[in-house]
């Protein structure tokens, strides 16, 4: 039952993440306005290069090889000063670039740049790659949650109106540099004081130098797309898309969940040398993510036009196209996170899962030319959607003599034919009902009646494995 809890525990965070913008996120898209909001995507898009380039691959490497020494606590302990040490040098390193950088080239938004800063510092220190990777998600989920409701109540207390963007950007910033801090007083049981002469963090350099490049280009999805727009359209279509964007992000965190789950079990499992049970554990997972999302995209896509102008304003009725385009990309990351993720990375695939992000970042880029010059914030969506089909195939053909892609995909047609039916009466209903909170419950609601009596009807698997979890305790990634 471990995977189960570990998985309600990031689930559910997830879903105080969903809930947290649908209070905000009105207010703010309101009170700041386009433009406003504009510049906080540009400035943190920015930002963004550079925390990442602090951390490196830390995040991903740091949770696996913890999961692989786990159970030795000098071993784990060594790895964790070790990985933590090289974080602060890189970091401090990353922080110093960025503020010569600003202070020498920026001019308009220099003190938004300033206050962005606080990211780095913040991933600097972040530590819940250690947690993660003893897969004890409550720490992380626990600290999260309480810093993310105090934010919440900050941001309505003290951004007012278009003049507090700043404090917008700080709260944000500061919050999640709060989250970090929060983390340390938990190792005080966990490790051990190592001997210096004992720790040498730059053995992990060049790992996480190969893990860092597909972080970064992973990125690029989210950031090149706002820093294109930015220069080739508008801050207003910048906003339009990044709100559009968010929304499909939020949907789709609810199924990557497992992603974050499953990555130190696997490993586990693959430093053991229990192959079956890796492959046992995927073939699971990918069934899950699958009977989750197709629903979640079929059902953001036929909610989408009218939910963004009265979720956003009116402001915002662009998104609701946005949304629509953009939202497959919920089912393809959801497989790519099982294929690339829960596989590839676990088991020392690192250079196909490079090849793969890297070839579908520049397939973002060239996409990002074309569409953005002709569709604006619309073009972007799609080459988003373009981009990430591509990243999956490629990791699909790398897995196929290792994975069964016919097991994997065999059960598919049901959640699809399932998800279709929802869609069209959802679509229906939608067209008819004012988009209110209580007709959007009812829209839900009746989708998930829909979708989950169908693939019930059809003996989708998904219902077995539920039905023998709810009677034996048996988890997707057991055995």
């Amino acid at each position: 039952m471990k995977i189960i809890k570990n998985y309600l525990y990031n689930a559910g965070y997830q879903i105080l993440l969903m809930i947290a913008p649908i209070l905000t996120t009105p207010y703010v898209s309101r009170v700041l306005g386009p433009h406003n909001n504009g510049i906080n995507t540009y400035t943190n898009g920015w930002v963004t290069f550079f925390y990442l380039l602090g951390q490196l691959g830390i995040s991903i490497y740091g949770n696996r090889e913890i999961a692989y020494k786990r159970e030795n606590k000098y071993e784990r302990s060594k790895v964790f000063w070790e990985i933590a040490i090289l974080q602060l040098i890189t970091s401090a390193t990353s922080l110093l670039i960025y503020l010569f950088v600003v202070f020498l080239f920026s001019t308009t938004f220099k003190l938004y740049f300033i206050l962005q800063a606080l990211w780095i510092i913040a991933y600097g220190i972040d530590i819940s790659w250690y947690f993660m990777g003893l897969e004890d998600f409550k720490k992380t989920v626990t600290r999260n949650t309480i810093i993310k409701i105090i934010s919440i109540f900050l941001i309505f207390l003290l951004v007012k109106d278009k003049n507090d963007l700043s404090k917008y950007i700080f709260l944000i910033g500061f919050s999640q540099l709060l989250g970090s801090i929060s983390l340390w007083p938990y190792l005080k049981n966990s490790i051990e004081w190592v001997r210096l002469k004992n720790i040498n963090p730059f053995q992990h350099f060049l790992p996480t130098i190969l893990l860092f490049i597909p972080t970064i280009t992973t990125q690029i999805y989210v950031i090149v797309n706002r820093i294109m727009l930015g220069r080739m359209a508008s801050q207003g279509a910048t906003a339009q898309f990044d709100f559009g964007d968010r929304i499909v992000k939020l949907v789709l965190a609810i199924v990557t969940a497992t992603g974050t789950v499953m990555l130190p079990h696997i490993a586990n499992k693959f430093a053991s040398g229990d192959i079956k049970a890796v492959k046992e554990s995927l073939y699971k997972s990918f069934e899950f993510v699958t009977s989750l999302s197709i629903p979640m995209m079929l059902g953001l896509m036929a909610i989408s036009d009218k939910f963004a102008p009265w979720f956003l304003g009116n402001e915002y009725i662009l998104t609701g196209k946005i949304i629509y385009l953009e939202a497959p990309i919920i089912l393809l990351i959801a497989w790519s996170n099982v294929t690339g993720l829960q596989y590839l990375m676990p088991t020392h695939k690192e250079h196909e899962y490079t090849i793969s992000v890297t070839t579908g970042a520049i397939v973002n880029i060239i996409a990002n030319l074309v569409l953005i010059s002709l569709w604006k914030a619309n073009g972007a969506a799609i080459a988003t959607v373009i981009s990430e089909a591509i990243v999956l195939l490629i990791q699909l053909n790398f897995i196929k003599n290792e994975l069964d892609l016919k097991e994997m995909f065999s059960s598919s047609w049901k959640y699809f034919l399932s998800g279709l039916v929802m869609y069209i009466a959802i679509d229906t209903l939608n067209s008819i009902l004012v988009m209110n909170f209580l007709n959007l419950i009812v829209e839900a609601v009746i989708g998930i009646i829909i979708y989950v009596s169908l693939i019930y009807i059809l003996k989708a698997p998904i219902i077995i494995t539920a039905l023998n979890i709810l009677k034996n305790g048996e988890s997707m990634g057991e055995n």
